[in-house]
């Protein structure tokens, strides 16, 4: 609350609304807005993790998407330029929105080298804070994510109708192939490995296999892990045919995460991921690439009512019985139905 100047009689008034998010049913949240002005629009979904904003917030798997943080303590160990998820950096691949329960605090981490706010701002992404996220959370699962606009205006004055029907004109992620925006442009190696405390990252210097990921979207990590695993790794651009994938000799084929409908962008990835099945190379996905490898032996994806976003989701293993926490960020799934007997499911 803040008292109102020049009355007299100490009257309190709420602080004026610098941020909104304007569902595409009409609904109107206010807050206090974060980082960047302006607006955009998106889908918006939940997270559940507890730590690993920057990341979360760099991953290309999210573009066209704004993220709510159901836990409320978001921005505490600031950001630094190490744990950025995106390589394609002439795109700003991403989130376009967040938004936070809490005010972000001042970072208190060794490794910070800018707050998140000023973070936020340099990136283009727009925040808001003070709202109820767990009655947001709630609603999400109640009714499925729904398409928004999230604005941020320092002088507090919005256009609510236009807003609204930006929101429900907005066509959604279904078929909606937003790669193009995140992919890179041409072919290029990498060596660097996981951060190791006290040392930073590493280099693979002596690779044991060659693996050519396809990026659609792919984060920093992975090609780390990729490497400290004793390998080779080549990225080429989502586009590559199957003959140029093959004519680099690879020992198998990754096919990384991102963005929006499988379907969509399988119009143009699945042919190639077929033929290089057929060929005999071994070819394994995550997130949006393990969906088209499905669609590729013959299964279907389905939109999922409210996703997977977290760090914290248990898979089974059916052929161990073994139950391990993950992390998962897609809004899309094989439909377990669609799939051919020939095809066995693991997970």
């Amino acid at each position: 609350m803040t008292q109102t100047q020049g009355n007299p009689a100490g009257a309190w008034a709420e602080p004026k609304a610098t941020a909104v998010l304007v569902l595409a049913d009409g609904t109107v949240l206010e807050g206090f807005g974060l980082g960047a002005t302006g607006h955009a629009v998106g889908e918006v979904c939940f997270n559940t993790a507890m730590t690993g904003y920057e990341e979360i917030l760099t991953d290309p798997s999210y573009a066209g998407q704004i993220i709510t943080f159901t836990f409320p303590h978001i921005g505490n160990v600031g950001t630094n330029e190490e744990d950025i998820e995106s390589v394609n950096m002439a795109a700003r691949p991403g989130a376009c929105g967040v938004i936070l329960h809490t005010d972000i605090t001042a970072p208190s981490n060794y490794r910070a080298t800018r707050g998140l706010n000023d973070w936020l701002k340099a990136r283009g992404i727009i925040g808001l804070a003070g709202i109820d996220t767990r009655a947001l959370t709630a609603l999400i699962r109640e009714k499925g994510m729904p398409n928004a606009v999230i604005a941020h205006a320092a002088d507090g004055k919005f256009d609510l109708d236009a807003l609204k029907k930006e929101a429900r004109a907005w066509p959604g992620l279904v078929g909606m192939d937003l790669v193009p925006q995140v992919t890179s442009a041409q072919r290029f190696s990498w060596d660097e490995t996981e951060w190791v405390w006290g040392q930073g990252y590493g280099r693979q210097e002596n690779p044991e296999f060659h693996v050519v990921a396809v990026d659609y979207g792919i984060k920093r990590n992975i090609l780390r892990l990729l490497a400290g695993s004793g390998c080779k790794v080549t990225v080429v651009p989502a586009t590559t045919s199957a003959d140029d994938i093959m004519a680099l000799k690879p020992d198998g084929v990754f096919l990384s995460n991102g963005p929006g409908d499988p379907a969509e962008t399988g119009k143009y990835a699945v042919p190639v991921i077929r033929t290089l099945i057929d060929s005999g190379t071994p070819t394994f996905g995550i997130c949006l690439g393990h969906q088209m490898l499905g669609i590729a032996v013959g299964g279907k994806t389905v939109k999922m009512h409210q996703g997977h976003h977290g760090a914290n989701h248990p898979v089974k293993d059916v052929t161990t019985g073994k139950v391990e926490i993950t992390s998962m960020n897609h809004g899309f799934a094989l439909d377990k139905e669609s799939l051919p007997k020939n095809v066995e499911q693991t997970h």
